[in-house]
């Protein structure tokens, strides 16, 4: 009797965990029995190893085969097993020492040719593996680059099963030619969803295709709403635009995600993790280091933008967003229900989602815009533009975005059409990202080390009890924030949101503490009323 195991990892979420693929070879009718609660695309690969064992020169066992897959509770799906059952298959065979594959966790698909094809979610499997104590991984080639991120871990890209049997055998590696040269690379399809990618909202549209990146220059005029921009990026504090079509809010929109700071180290990791699982990481860049920004269509579904799907659910756009920018323009038109899900992730910065096969987290920790018309028609707010809409249907069209999840969002600003003068540049261009992405980095650094040794890293995530006991304010700043509190116009959350959104005023003037002008500033950014203080957030 022979046995061998080898290790893999199963994603659930985005969240690894080891699984020992155990082979037992007894004498017997010679069958091939898969078990270990594999799903369908699992199941088949008994006839893809199968064929890549054969096609690469090794000889399959004639008895009764048994490969489990432990802990056999924990739901597997995806091909990524496929490397793993081979090479336990072979041990038990005794073509490869047992020895040599005990230890080592394995990641990829296996062709019928034997080639070893790219999986999504290698990053996640990997670090699952690096903390399980795993200390040797193989993976495709083409995802070497993305293992090789994981500190600590010895990384063996093989392009084809025959290559890694000569390499735990200690034989001469065979060449591997690599074909299609010229054309798309069809191995490489494993890797990417169909439909996923660029085209779905995952950039800037300016950024899309010929690598121009958008600059907050090009858009005319709008002094405020690029205030309350570069406050939310310094912040990271949500954000929503209200005006008429054409006005411009899209335009600021898309460029929120350049003039946030790149990604650390720890971020890019989760990002390219996210990323990687959703499989929209581009081939060849194995570490995501800008703001993500992710613009889902109007149309979208809860699950679409929270997380779901058949069985396991799968990262939605609050995932793909997290460290980034999440944009949803016509925001009344999205279902009420999509909306309100979004409440519980601007909370808590992750989202928790229950199905029948599993309960998954997955971070969600976003920076969110709405831009919406004040009508249908989008003309009531303008003088003599003819707006027909019934004020019933005016009132009906804004009360789609709920009380409750307006109460989340800290800056609300109204965006203006543009005259002709800032159309026709007379008034002269705006600041560039790069000047305004300076000021939003020493924001963020002030905040960083004042923040230094706890949990939060914005002023955003600041809870509001440390803003009222530690972190205080200047003696009466906060006069006239505790009158609307008073009058019903701030709730208790509105009322520390105002104190957030006033420290990064602050920190963008590079003052130690907010005093009574920075809350005026955050006040009048909440709340639309004019409180009389200076246009500019960094110019007093």
């Amino acid at each position: 009797m022979g046995f061998a195991r080898a290790c893999s990892v199963a994603l659930v979420g985005v969240e690894g965990v080891v699984v020992e693929v155990q082979a037992d070879l007894e004498p017997g009718v010679a069958a091939f029995t898969l078990v270990g609660l594999p799903d369908k695309s699992l199941v088949e690969s008994r006839d893809r190893v199968r064929a890549a064992v054969v096609n690469s020169g090794a000889e399959w066992p004639q008895k009764k085969l048994t490969v489990g897959l432990s802990p056999a509770s924990v739901p597997k799906s995806g091909s990524g097993f496929d490397l793993a059952v081979a090479s336990a298959v072979l041990g038990a065979a005794e073509r490869i020492d047992p020895a040599a594959i005990a230890d080592v966790v394995m990641i990829g698909e296996l062709g019928l040719d034997g080639r070893v094809r790219p999986v999504r979610g290698v990053l996640p499997a990997v670090l699952a593996a690096a903390e399980a104590g795993y200390e040797q991984v193989v993976v495709p080639e083409q995802t070497a680059g993305e293992a090789a991120l994981v500190p600590g871990i010895s990384v063996l890209g093989v392009r084809s099963l025959r290559q890694l049997i000569a390499v735990l055998c200690d034989e001469p590696v065979p060449d591997e030619p690599v074909d299609g040269q010229g054309r798309p690379d069809a191995i490489l399809a494993g890797l990417m969803i169909p439909g996923s990618g660029l085209g779905t909202g995952l950039a800037p549209a300016a950024a899309r295709g010929d690598g121009h990146r958008p600059d907050l220059a090009d858009v005319a005029g709008q002094p405020r709403p690029r205030q309350a921009l570069e406050v939310a990026a310094a912040g990271g504090h949500h954000l929503l635009f209200t005006g008429p079509p054409g006005a411009g809010k899209t335009m600021l929109a898309e460029r929120l995600s350049v003039v946030l700071p790149p990604l650390t180290r720890q971020e890019s990791l989760e990002v390219t993790a996210v990323h990687s699982v959703a499989g929209i990481l581009p081939p060849g860049e194995p570490l995501v280091s800008r703001a993500p920004y992710c613009a889902p269509h109007h149309s979208a579904t809860m699950q679409s933008l929270v997380g779901g799907g058949n069985g396991m659910p799968r990262p939605g756009a609050v995932s793909l967003a997290h460290r980034g920018v999440l944009f949803l323009d016509e925001a009344p038109e999205f279902s009420g229900k999509a909306l309100d899900a979004l409440r519980q992730p601007l909370e808590s910065g992750h989202v928790v989602v229950a199905r029948a096969a599993g309960v998954v987290r997955l971070p969600a920790r976003f920076l969110m815009v709405l831009a919406a018309n004040p009508c249908p028609c989008g003309r009531h707010t303008l003088t003599g533009a003819g707006c027909e809409c019934p004020p019933s249907v005016v009132r009906r069209y804004q009360a789609r975005l709920s009380g409750p999840l307006l109460d989340r969002v800290d800056l609300r600003v109204e965006v203006q059409p543009v005259d002709r003068a800032d159309l026709l540049g007379q008034g002269g261009r705006g600041e560039s990202t790069g000047v305004v992405a300076a000021r939003v980095r020493d924001a963020r650094a002030r905040a960083a080390e004042r923040l230094a040794g706890t949990p939060w890293a914005t002023n955003s995530e600041v809870p509001g009890h440390e803003l009222r006991t530690r972190l205080l304010a200047a003696p009466g700043a906060l006069a006239a924030a505790e009158r609307d509190l008073e009058r019903g116009i701030l709730t208790a959350r509105g009322l520390d949101r105002v104190l957030r959104v006033a420290w990064t005023v602050a920190d963008l003037r590079g003052a130690d503490r907010p005093d009574a002008s920075d809350v005026a500033v955050a006040l009048e950014l909440r709340t639309g009323i004019q409180r009389g203080v200076p246009m500019g957030v960094g110019e007093r």
